[in-house]
């Protein structure tokens, strides 16, 4: 196989063309619109804030909570903007409802975060029927419709960010959660098969997989010091991450310092799967 040689013309015009097409304003969220799902509480309040700091406005579907006035006071004191909406996305037609809503309220949209979602813990011989078509429903089947949505609009404007939010047990079988297993292999088939078609629309759609993370959800595995010990001992970090952890992984697939990166899933699980 021949090697190619540059020329030093050719060299000089890309050393010119890394100066003039790439600096820190490429992380800058600033004139952006995300639609974060259920951003009020725990994770994705995390993404809403973080979003809000990079420079962008905020569109925040969530359901049955009345916690909003802490959200809104953390997004407004970094002085963007932030609406609410009081939504189930499982029900048939609300997922285009959302979008046109924030379209409405902010103008347009540039990002989607896929956050919302449950988990049910049983041991798989007393799974039941209800629990699992519920998480299913609202972990996948929202995330397919709202994603469905977003890029409808986003193949017009001919941009767009999608970021869905993987798992550990996109990756794995897990224990006493099939239902959420699957959902979340499921996210990740549907995050390569958008990436797939959108990408020729300018269009990158992403996930995030959290490790293990200190949450409300984690908080029954932490106390199980043996479940607990076990988790520790396969992470090289030797530490359960802190929600802030997976903030600038966010921050970056939705900013175009993340242009050329479609359809991964990236880990963030301080080394988890390496072991």
């Amino acid at each position: 196989m021949m090697a190619i040689h540059e020329t030093e013309e050719e060299i000089r015009q890309h050393e010119e063309e890394l100066k003039n097409n790439f600096d820190m304003s490429k992380f800058d969220l600033t004139g952006k619109v995300a639609v974060i799902t259920g951003g009020n509480t725990g994770l994705g309040q995390g993404y809403a804030i973080a979003m809000a700091k990079a420079g962008a406005d905020i569109f925040i579907p969530t359901f049955g909570t009345l916690e909003w006035d802490n959200t809104r006071e953390l997004i407004e004191s970094v002085g963007q903007k932030v609406e609410f909406m009081d939504v189930d996305l499982t029900k048939p037609g609300i997922p285009k409802k959302v979008i046109d809503t924030a379209i409405e309220k902010m103008g347009h949209i540039d990002i989607l975060v896929n956050n919302a979602g449950m988990i049910k813990r049983n041991p798989l011989l007393e799974s039941k029927d209800e629990d699992w078509d519920r998480v299913i429903a609202i972990n996948l089947t929202a995330v397919y419709h709202m994603s469905l949505e977003a890029c409808k609009v986003f193949a017009k404007q001919k941009y767009g960010k999608i970021i869905n939010i993987c798992s550990m047990l996109s990756f794995q079988g897990g224990k006493y959660i099939p239902s959420y297993t699957a959902s979340k292999h499921g996210v990740a088939g549907l995050t390569k098969a958008f990436a797939s078609e959108m990408g020729a629309y300018n269009v990158t759609v992403n996930a995030i997989a959290p490790g293990y993370i200190k949450t409300e959800n984690t908080a029954p595995i932490r106390a199980d010091d043996t479940r607990n010990d076990e988790i520790l001992s396969r992470i090289p970090m030797g530490h359960w991450a802190e929600p802030y952890e997976l903030m600038g992984p966010a921050v970056f697939l939705a900013s175009d310092a993340s242009a050329y990166i479609n359809g991964a899933i990236i880990p963030v699980d301080g080394g988890y799967l390496v072991r």
